[in-house]
């Protein structure tokens, strides 16, 4: 499995652009196969930081997610909304079990 976790910043004001950018894109990846989570979430204690957890089966689901039309579609809308960085990282995992 793949965990693929960070952040993404916009410039000032830009969260809520962001954000609703990517809706349509989280709709259509959730329905994507080998795709368990995907979720964007506003950091409640910076207004420009932007959460991002996604969990994948294998790097073939997630590389047929960055060929999806939908991200092509979410990539275009990105050109309008300023972003000031982001901090993005893929974790493999071997193993899976509950918190103890």
């Amino acid at each position: 499995m793949l965990i693929i976790a960070g952040s993404l910043t916009t410039n000032d004001d830009g969260r809520d652009a962001f954000l609703d950018a990517v809706k349509p894109m989280v709709l259509a990846t959730l329905q994507e196969p080998g795709c368990h989570e995907y979720s964007f979430a506003p950091d409640p204690g910076d207004p420009n930081r932007i959460m991002l957890f996604e969990l994948w089966d294998d790097q073939e689901a997630l590389d047929g997610h960055f060929a999806s039309e939908h991200m092509a579609q979410f990539q275009q809308a990105m050109k309008g909304i300023p972003m000031a960085g982001s901090d993005i990282k893929k974790y493999t995992i071997a193993e899976v079990g509950p918190v103890r």
